[in-house]
Order: structure tokens, then C-alpha cells, then sequence
């Protein structure tokens, strides 16, 4: 790893850890929450109840100093008074509309507003100028809203067209589910108490903030992204998804906060494991631009190793059948062995009588035929090996820039490498099978004065 790729783990990496601390499966929906709140961008969490949507956004709040926090569950009978503060009497008074938005949302740095989608339209009108423009019209006014990042969270995306727009504003968009059977034990031993103040070195300095967000500009798009990029917009075609320009624009300039905060001068193929969040229509879609990202970046698609594995048990199956063949059909070497066996004793073992009449019983090839046998499984083991190389040269091209991408979700890094390490696992474990194999033809019982020429093995291709 780059020594400067280290540096930005250390700056951000603390934060990161913070949020994740006692969560479980909740590594994607903190990297994302935590690059949100870099960009000043907004999230929206989809899921049901008790997933730590809501912790996930008090946490954030706990990272940056001094930043004040609102959080509201929404319903159709919430009423504006509620989120952006009740009016003032006394401008009343003077004939003035104006809202004392203290300790309301406009005044919030950060906020969490679960059941987002349920608010009533005049709700949304102005939450959508609040997001949008950082700005709240109080009054005559519009006053400036100090607001990094608002965390929306909700069971389900909208289904009613007027709340699309309001959908958009969310340039994040993850699903977050229960955690599942595998980890459901460690769920139950893992404390459920809040943290306290996080630690100094996890806080998230607005001057480091600040030069991140100036710097960002500066990254480049490689051509491998540019058309990683294009590809993407093709799949979001073929799928039926409707990405607009402003959200590719906004995609690629979180792509290069990443790349910032990677403190590199360029954005890389690895990146873009953000695709999922921001394209995808809605969380149906999230699986499909997964295997976007993991077949084109991460190179986990699946290999045709099939017909490997017939040939390998196609050549075991033929020995088998070649090492149980009676020396002459018409002799019964079964009878003869059995005889033998009998006359030795029930406790006698393998003696010398059984084992000269086995070996008398079983056919015998000629030179060729077992030159035939090995140099036909040589030529398969030489395809094994070229084949197990050529995927350990992948995994490492694949899994060193994997580990050291300083976002890429743990879990994620998981799947890679299980893929890429089974992949040569597998191989192995052929090749090793297929070395018995031959082992096997080369020590066939011979017979000199024979000439025979056996016909090779065939296998069905896939």
C-alpha cells in the first residue's frame, strides 16, 4: 500500500470505526452515511424498525464538534410547527409570518426524520428547498440552514409520483435489513448500550473538512473508470432505470471526495462500490448493480469450470475401470481370488498367496498404452496448472488494490476473496486428484510383450 493511502486511513478510519462500534452488518450503511456527510450530501436508509437507523445518525452527530442534532418521526397529521419550529407571537404581533426555528430543523446540522415519505405535501415543499439549497424561507427571509446531512429512513421507497422529486433529493440510498442467521448469536451477546463521546481522534475537524471538500475538484476520472462509467449507464438502459444528468453528475463528484479522502490524485475502478446507492432505481435493483460492480471491478464472475471437472473424474473413472479388469474375460479371477483368500484364513490378512493371485487376476497393458494414459493426463494436469496460475495472478491483481481501498465495505472484501480464493482452492484440489490419477495409470501392472494402443479418454464438453 501506498504510504499516503495509510495517512488516510488513519484520518478517517477512526470515524468510521465510531459509527460501526457494537453494529453488526452495518459496515455499508456507515461507509456510506460517513462519505455522505464528507460531501454534504443526504442518506436515505431503507428497512424496517430496529435495524440502528436512527443510532447511525446520532452517531454522526457525535463526530462532528458542536453540531446540533434534530430527529422527528413523520406521519400524515404532522404539522410544520413541528419540524421547522412554532411561530413567533410577537412578529405576529407586527404583522410578520415568521417561525422560531431554534432547536428545530432548520437550525440542525445534522438530522434524522424517520417515516420521511409520510409528511404531508406542504411538508415536503419546504423540506425539499431545506435539502436541496441549504436554505429555509422564515418569513420575508431566506436565511441560510447549517444543515451537513439529513439521514432519512423509511420501510419502503414512495410509490406515488408526487414524492419522486422529493425522493432524488436522497443521493444515497441504502437498504439496511436485520442481520442474518450467521450473525444472529453475536446479536444477542453484544451490548445494545448507546456509546458515549466518541474519541478525539475519531471527531471529524472542519478544517480537515474543509480542505478535503477544496481538494475533491482536483481528482481525474482514468479512462477505465470513464468507461466503467459508460458501461454503467448502459446497464441502468437495459435495466429500465432512469438515471438523470444531475445524479451522474453528483455521483461523479462524490467519486472523487472518495478518491480525496483516499488522499490520492485520481479516482479508481474500486470506487465505484458506490454505484448500488446512488443508481439504483430502488432496492430491488441494488442486487443487480451489485453484481455490476463485482463482475466488472471486483472480476467475480462465475468461471466455466465444469467440464474441468468431468475431465478430472472422466480420467479417475477410467482407471478405476482399466485396474478392475480381470486379466482374460473368460478366467473367473473373482472365483480365484476368493479361493485364495479362503485358503489363507479369516485371520490371516492380506497374505503373499492373495496378493501374487489379485495381481495375477488383474489385466496387464502394454508400455504404450500406459504411456498413452500418463502423457494424455500430463497434457490435462498442464492445462490445470496454467489455469491455477493464471487465477492466482487474478486474485492478487484483484485483492491488493481490494484491501488497501480504504471504503470498501469489509463485508464486501469478504465476498471478493472468497470468490478469488475458492476459485484457486479448487483448482488446487483438481490438480491434486488428477496427480493421483496419473500416479495411478503409471503404476498399471505391464506386460512387455504387448502393443496395444487404447483409445483416449473423452469427457462431455460443457
Amino acid at each position: 500500500m501506498p504510504q499516503n493511502a495509510s495517512v488516510s486511513t488513519r484520518m478517517w478510519a477512526p470515524a468510521l470505526a465510531e459509527l460501526e462500534r457494537g453494529l453488526l452488518q452495518r459496515d455499508v450503511a456507515a461507509r456510506a452515511l460517513l462519505l455522505a456527510a464528507l460531501a454534504g450530501e443526504h442518506v436515505l436508509l431503507l428497512g424496517p424498525p430496529g435495524t440502528a437507523k436512527s443510532e447511525l445518525a446520532r452517531r454522526l452527530q457525535r463526530l462532528l464538534p458542536g453540531a446540533h442534532y434534530f430527529e422527528r418521526l413523520l406521519t400524515r397529521f404532522t404539522v410544520p410547527e413541528e419540524l421547522f419550529g412554532p411561530l413567533s407571537l410577537r412578529a405576529l404581533e407586527d404583522d410578520r409570518y415568521e417561525r422560531l426555528t431554534e432547536g428545530y430543523l432548520p437550525s440542525a446540522e445534522v438530522a434524522f426524520l424517520d417515516e420521511v415519505f409520510k409528511a404531508n405535501s406542504a411538508i415536503l415543499n419546504t423540506l425539499l428547498g431545506l435539502l436541496h439549497e441549504r436554505q429555509f424561507d422564515n418569513g420575508s427571509q431566506r436565511l441560510p440552514a447549517p444543515l451537513v446531512c439529513l439521514v432519512g429512513a423509511s420501510n419502503e421507497q414512495p410509490q406515488d409520483e408526487s414524492l419522486l422529486a422529493f425522493y432524488d433529493r436522497f443521493l444515497l440510498r441504502v437498504p439496511v435489513q436485520p442481520v442474518d442467521d450467521a450473525h444472529f448469536a453475536a446479536l444477542l451477546q453484544t451490548s445494545v448500550a448507546s456509546p458515549g463521546a466518541p474519541p478525539p481522534q475519531a471527531l471529524i475537524d472542519h478544517q480537515r473538512l474543509d480542505a478535503l471538500r477544496e481538494r475533491a475538484p482536483q481528482m481525474a476520472l482514468d479512462e477505465t473508470v470513464l468507461g466503467l462509467l459508460v458501461q454503467a449507464r448502459q446497464h441502468a438502459t437495459q435495466t429500465g432505470q432512469s438515471v438523470s444528468d444531475r445524479r451522474w453528475r453528483q455521483l461523479v463528484e462524490l467519486l472523487k471526495l472518495q478518491a480525496a479522502s483516499r488522499n490520492v490524485s485520481e479516482v479508481a475502478d474500486w470506487d465505484l462500490w458506490l454505484l448500488p446507492f446512488v443508481l439504483a432505481a430502488d432496492p430491488e435493483h441494488v442486487p443487480g448493480w451489485t453484481e455490476f460492480f463485482m463482475h466488472r471491478v471486483a472480476q467475480t464472475a462465475p468461471l466455466p469450470l465444469d467440464g474441468l471437472e468431468r475431465a478430472v473424474t472422466a480420467f479417475e473413472q477410467q482407471l478405476d475401470i482399466e485396474r478392475r479388469a480381470p486379466a482374460d474375460a473368460q478366467d473367473d479371477s473373482a472365483g480365484k481370488v476368493a479361493l485364495a483368500k479362503s485358503i489363507a484364513g479369516p485371520t490371516a490378512g492380506e497374505s503373499e498367496m492373495v496378493r501374487l493371485t489379485s495381481e495375477r487376476a488383474q489385466r496387464r497393458y502394454s508400455p504404450v498404452h500406459i504411456e498413452a494414459r500418463v502423457a494424455q493426463t500430463d497434457e490435462l494436469l498442464a492445462r490445470l496448472a496454467d489455469l491455477h496460475g493464471e487465477l492466482g495472478s487474478i486474485a492478487q491483481t484483484v485483492l491488493e488494490p481490494a484491501r488497501a481501498h480504504d471504503w470498501l465495505p469489509p463485508s464486501w472484501l469478504a465476498q471478493i476473496e472468497a470468490v478469488h480464493l475458492g476459485r484457486c482452492a479448487s483448482v488446487a484440489a483438481l490438480l491434486a486428484q488428477l496427480q493421483t490419477t496419473r500416479t495411478g495409470f503409471a503404476g498399471l501392472p505391464v506386460d512387455e510383450a504387448l502393443t496395444g494402443l487404447p483409445a483416449p479418454v473423452t469427457w462431455e464438453s460443457p
